[in-house]
This record gives C-alpha cells, sequence and structure tokens, in this order.
C-alpha cells in the first residue's frame, strides 16, 4: 500500500473513531481532517488545489440547506407539534393506541424533519403524555427514537444519507418512493409490532386524557397555512423533478427562498437554527472520502468487494445491504454513506442491477442507524432526553430492542430486494 493512501485511510479512521468517542464536535473532527486530507493529498502530488475543490459536492448541501429553511420556517408556525398532538389525541389515553400513535407520527414527523429535530418535537409531546398519565416513558421514547431512525426511508428528504446517496446516485424523489415505498409500510408495521411484543407489560394501563387542543401548538396561523403550501408544493416539485429540467436542490432552494419570502420570517433567525453542525460535518467528510477516492483505493476496493458476488446482483445487493447496516450500527450513517457511494458508483459499468445495489446502500445506512445508543444522534438524544428526566437506561436494555428491530428490517429487506428488483437467479 502507498505512504499516502495509507496517510489518508489513517486520518479516515481518526476521524471516525473522534466522531464515535465524542472527543470533539462532529464538524471540527470532519473539518480537521478534510484540512490533513487537503495539506498530504496537495504535498503528494495525488490531486491539486483546483481538484481538491471538487470534493465537495455543492448541490448536496444546497438540497440539505434548503430542505432545512422550508423545515425551520414550517416548525416556527407550529405545524409538526400540531400533527403529533392531534396523533395523541386521537388515542384517547389507550396505551396501546397511544404508543401506535407515537411510533407513527413520529416516523412520519421525520420524513420531512432532520433526525435531530424530529426527536426534539416528538420528545416534548411524549414528555407532556406520558407525565399527564403517569406512564413510564422509556418504552415510548425508544420507540419513537427508532421509528424516527426508520421514517423517511423511502423518500429522498427523509435523512441527510438518503439525500447523499440520492445525490451521488442521480435517483429522483419518484424513484426512492417507487422502490423503497411499500418496503417502508412494511418495515413501519414489522417494527411497531415487535416493539410493541418487546414493551407490552410496561405501557401502562388506559387513562383518560385530559382536556387540550392541538390547535394550542399553533404559534402563528399564517405561517403555519403558508408552510403547509410550501411542503405541499416542494413535494409536488421533487415528484416533477425529472420533467422540469432541473436538480432537487434547485427545488428545495427555491421553495426556502419563497417561504422566507411569503411567511416574513426573520432570515437572521432561521439561518442560526440550521443544523450546521451536520452541514460542516458532511462538507469536511466528503473531502476526507473525495482524497481517498483520489487515490483509486475506493475504486480498489469496490472492485474486490463486488468480485465476491460474481456478478450476481442478488449477491451484491446481499452484500452492500448487511455491510453497509453492520458498519452504520457503530458509524454514523452520513459517513457511511458518503463512503459507500463512490464505492457503488464504481459498479455503473459492472452490469449489476445498480437500483437494486442503491436501494440496498439506502436500506442498510438507514436501518442500521438504531441498533445501540452510540448508532447515531438520535439514539444518544432519546438517552440524553431520559436521563434529564432521571430515568437511567443501560446499554443492554437498549441493545436488546436494538438488535432486535434492526435484525427484522434487514432481515425483511434482504427478501423485499430480491423480490422488487427481480434479483432470483441474477
Amino acid at each position: 500500500m502507498d505512504t499516502i493512501v495509507l496517510i489518508l485511510l489513517l486520518i479516515y479512521a481518526l476521524i471516525i473513531l473522534i466522531s464515535i468517542l465524542g472527543l470533539t464536535p462532529l464538524s471540527i473532527a470532519a473539518l480537521t481532517g478534510a484540512l490533513l486530507t487537503a495539506w498530504f493529498g496537495i504535498q503528494y502530488g495525488i490531486f491539486d488545489y483546483e481538484t481538491a475543490l471538487g470534493f465537495i459536492d455543492f448541490r448536496l448541501l444546497a438540497l440539505l440547506i434548503g430542505t432545512m429553511i422550508v423545515v425551520e420556517v414550517a416548525k416556527r408556525g407550529g405545524l409538526f407539534n400540531f400533527f403529533a398532538l392531534y396523533a395523541i389525541k386521537f388515542s384517547k389515553g389507550h396505551p396501546k393506541s397511544l404508543f401506535i400513535s407515537i411510533c407513527v407520527i413520529a416516523a412520519l414527523v421525520s420524513m420531512f424533519l432532520s433526525d435531530p429535530t424530529a426527536m426534539l418535537l416528538v420528545a416534548a409531546a411524549t414528555v407532556t403524555i406520558t407525565k399527564l398519565l403517569n406512564y413510564d416513558p422509556t418504552p415510548y421514547f425508544l420507540s419513537a427514537a427508532i421509528m424516527i431512525n426508520l421514517g423517511g426511508t423511502s423518500t429522498l428528504i427523509g435523512s441527510v444519507s438518503n439525500m447523499i446517496i440520492g445525490v451521488g446516485s442521480g435517483l429522483s424523489f419518484s424513484d426512492f418512493i417507487s422502490f423503497l415505498g411499500l418496503a417502508e409500510i412494511i418495515l413501519w408495521a414489522l417494527t411497531i409490532f415487535a416493539m410493541y411484543f418487546v414493551f407490552k407489560s410496561r405501557l401502562g394501563n388506559r387513562k383518560e386524557l385530559p382536556e387540550f387542543n392541538p390547535k394550542e401548538g399553533v404559534k402563528d396561523k399564517k405561517i403555519f397555512f403558508r408552510s403547509i403550501i410550501i411542503l405541499i408544493l416542494l413535494i409536488v416539485l421533487f415528484l416533477l423533478v425529472g420533467y422540469i429540467g432541473v436538480g432537487p436542490e434547485a427545488v428545495a432552494v427555491g421553495c426556502a427562498i419563497l417561504a422566507l419570502l411569503i411567511t416574513h420570517v426573520d432570515p437572521a433567525e432561521i439561518f442560526r437554527e440550521l443544523d450546521w453542525e451536520t452541514i460542516f460535518f458532511i462538507a469536511g467528510f466528503m473531502f476526507i472520502v473525495g482524497g481517498i477516492e483520489a487515490t483509486g483505493f475506493l475504486a480498489e476496493i469496490s472492485t474486490r468487494l463486488f468480485d465476491l458476488a460474481g456478478g450476481s446482483s442478488l449477491i451484491a445487493s446481499q452484500l452492500t445491504l448487511w455491510v453497509s447496516g453492520a458498519i452504520s450500527a457503530v458509524v454514523s450513517n452520513i459517513a457511511v454513506a458518503l463512503t459507500f457511494t463512490p464505492i457503488i458508483s464504481a459498479q455503473s459499468i459492472s452490469g449489476l442491477n445498480m437500483n437494486a445495489l442503491w436501494s440496498s446502500l439506502i436500506l442498510g445506512t438507514n436501518l442500521g442507524g438504531a441498533t445501540t445508543p452510540f448508532s447515531g444522534a438520535v439514539m444518544m438524544m432519546a438517552i440524553g432526553t431520559l436521563k434529564k428526566e432521571k430515568i437511567a437506561v443501560n446499554f443492554s436494555d437498549f441493545a436488546k430492542v436494538g438488535i432486535i428491530t434492526s435484525l427484522i428490517q434487514l432481515g425483511f429487506s434482504s427478501l423485499y430486494l430480491p423480490l422488487r428488483f427481480g434479483l432470483i437467479g441474477a
């Protein structure tokens, strides 16, 4: 192995380790790694300064920032809190209905919100209701966190890893739904059933809900109704992106500008609330992966990995699903998506079923992210929220439900992919 390849891989490994251990903020770790990658890559002549600038995919960042702005505006109007409280009221205090309502609304909200933001909103509603009804919040919290991680698997904007894969693969919003929509519906049902079975004895007895009006969560009616219009427009344009001659990033930025224009919210406040930590983490990590890709190492790994498949799309998709899922259990799925996207892209002329491979990567990165408390930000936030409520959750309790649900999800996906893409014998 060349010296420069070894150096860049050590930088990559160091950033991953720092991220897992939480020794420094993710953005700082990734940007430091990007700086080191740039320095060594240029000094060893692997790439020049102009080439290095191309490592950052600004289309992805535009898609991410545009979507964040639209969502933040909608959140200001109380849109997502309204739907969360309405679903809880619909349960009428029945623990089973309440459990299912929280799980479904958590998944639905995460289809449009970043996972940490969805967790904050769902956590606020769950804390309120479980306190009022004197229920053990642990099963509701952990189940909501797992459903937030699962929610949005079939949409381009459902998770940051989906945006990364979508931009890298060229899959459209409608492609995501077409390939994975049915799988997600079934996965929701299987996951909720499994978690209900695990937590059934801890959900509590039926109690009457106190009187509350979900409309009270609407902070500003003007922003509320206008943000609904913007969200509908965003989704419709995403579906039509193949016919209007622009990329999804242009749609996201355009809708973001329109949202700021017609709601008259203070843009400075919106910009302050954006998840800049994730944005800079992605930018830095893209640079690190781009540097490694420039050495040809990822192309070599891609060739060797898929040589194991022996030209079989079935085996290749299963390898992609389980390897990316296993790694996402211990490493941020954003990092996994950024690393695996160029590896999968290298197979575009191999004759393998690329739609099946991209779908496998989408499922693997999403489904592996809720296996342990350290699998992702949502899991750690859920544990942190419970600690604030003076409720301790040990690793084994969390891992028990996390491992069960992840294995069920990945197991189902192993069956779904061959059937959906006709891979039997391929």
